[in-house]
């Protein structure tokens, strides 16, 4: 008497349409990350300092003032003039009294524009506003 014995197959996993699922993927998640980091409006270059330290995170953001050429004044990404630093400045105080403000100057930025913001942000009724700063490279 004969029995009829089944050949067994042996396994194979079909690898090729894994990798291009793999591929799919990689394309897609490529694709939908953003690479690009959010440049601001107004490139600055701060200042060396020896003593500068990382501010801590804090709740809410500055109001950041910027200062690079004396046509070139921002306050919170918005362009501003020296006319109106001070009124733009009382506004902002108002809309978000908790809110605190910060200077950053450009170190090419020319001193007497610098001395005038200071006088806005006195003639606003603001004192003791931090100015950025970058730490000291070291070679």
């Amino acid at each position: 008497m004969q029995f009829y014995t089944r050949k067994r197959r042996s396994l194979v996993i079909n690898v090729v349409s894994l990798i291009d699922i793999l591929a799919i993927l990689l394309i897609f998640f490529i694709v939908t990350t953003n690479f690009r980091k959010p440049q601001p409006r107004l490139q600055i270059n701060l200042p060396d300092s020896k003593a500068a330290e990382t501010a801590p995170a804090e709740s809410s953001q500055p109001l950041v003032l910027r200062v690079k050429t004396s046509d070139e004044i921002t306050l919170d990404d918005k362009p501003a003039t020296l006319d109106s630093l001070a009124e733009k400045l009382r506004t902002a105080r108002e809309a978000q009294p908790g809110r605190p403000i910060a200077l950053q100057a450009d170190r090419d930025a020319p001193f007497g524009v610098v001395v005038k913001v200071l006088d806005a942000l006195k003639a606003a009724g603001l004192k003791d506003v931090p100015a950025f700063t970058q730490p000291e490279k070291t070679p």
